[in-house]
């Protein structure tokens, strides 16, 4: 598995992501969709954070945040960052 860099939330204005599609297939771009809507729910009914594991230009990042939105693009954090949806690798609950 590749390493990963664990970044602050503070740090997420200035990462380059990918522009590509980091999941392949149909079922695992469906249960990116399934984990973000349950990160959603869980950071808005008790600002619970969840790990989010992103690619960027410079590698595998992860950032522990909470997840206030989510549309077919981006999610919204805390603090009103954003992060592609498509440099999503997955997300884990806290």
């Amino acid at each position: 598995m590749e390493s990963v860099k664990i970044i602050e939330k503070e740090e997420l204005p200035s990462i380059k992501f990918v522009s590509y599609d980091v999941l392949n297939t149909k079922e695992e771009r469906d249960a990116r969709r399934e984990q973000v809507e349950k990160a959603m729910v869980l950071g808005n009914s008790s600002k619970g954070k969840s790990k989010i594991f992103f690619m960027s230009q410079n590698g595998l990042l992860e950032v522990e945040t909470t997840v206030w939105a989510a549309s077919d693009d981006v999610i919204t954090l805390k603090s009103g960052l954003m992060i592609p949806l498509h440099a999503i690798q997955k997300i884990e609950l806290i």
